[in-house]
């Protein structure tokens, strides 16, 4: 029995992992079919559809399906989708900032709303959050791109903001207005980035301990999980030995 509930335990985790999988392409492909419909259908020429494009090779998302998502966006069939930020709090005060792409605003404010309100949290209003965050450019490059001085180096010829480096990746940081610029000249130098986004990073993090960090994660999860939500940011501070004990 013991073997057989292992077994079950393994195939509920593959499918929850697939499932991720499946909304996570499904995003990704929606944020492209956006930027080719706000824009060109050139990534070279569109600096909006050129990040979501990055991203999605990065996700492994296959080529037929990004270029499939450029052309819905060309098309007069593309479904028409609002872009919206929604700001509020979770446990302890966190501020979290929610992206979403919806083609029904009523349907998107509500499921959000009401994933605050079940999860120890509260909707608040635009701008109540978001002025603890800046909006900036995040490029990630592998740990194997170069020692850290190497790459504070050149990202500071390139113009960037901030490096931060550990043992598996460099991030770096950008002003809004100068990423495509700094993610030109770092690719002279580094190769081209992992990944690379637009961003909102916080000025201050809130320290979160105790049952609140199941809850906070609970919370951030469930609004990555709605199809509508495109991204979810958060300012809290949790420790490894917390994050550990939730498995």
């Amino acid at each position: 029995m013991a073997g057989h509930s292992k077994f079950k335990n393994i195939m509920h985790r593959k499918g929850r992992a697939d499932a991720a999988r499946s909304k996570l392409f499904s995003k990704l492909s929606r944020e492209i079919t956006v930027a080719a419909k706000t824009g060109l259908p050139d990534p070279s020429m569109n600096p909006r559809l050129r990040l979501a494009v990055n991203n999605a090779k990065s996700e492994s998302l296959p080529k037929d399906v990004i270029e499939r998502a450029i052309k819905k966006g060309q098309g007069g069939d593309a479904e028409s989708y609002d872009e919206i930020r929604y700001e509020g709090f979770g446990p302890g005060g966190v501020g979290v900032i929610v992206e979403a792409l919806t083609d029904n605003k009523n349907r998107a404010a509500a499921n959000v709303r009401s994933i605050f309100a079940k999860n120890g949290g509260a909707l608040g209003e635009t701008g109540s959050v978001s002025f603890n965050f800046d909006r900036m450019g995040q490029i990630t490059y592998p740990a194997s791109a170069g020692s850290e001085d190497a790459v504070m180096e050149a990202a500071i010829e390139a113009g960037a903001e901030d490096v931060e480096s550990d043992e598996e990746s460099h991030v770096i940081w950008t002003a809004f207005e100068d990423m495509t610029a700094v993610i030109d000249a770092l690719a002279a130098t580094l190769g081209d980035p992992k990944t690379t986004a637009i961003t909102w990073r916080p000025k201050m993090l809130v320290p979160v301990e105790g049952d609140a960090v199941a809850t906070i994660m609970k919370l951030i999860d469930t609004l990555d999980d709605e199809d509508d939500v495109q991204n979810v940011y958060a300012n809290f501070d949790i420790s490894d030995e917390d994050l550990a004990k939730l498995g």
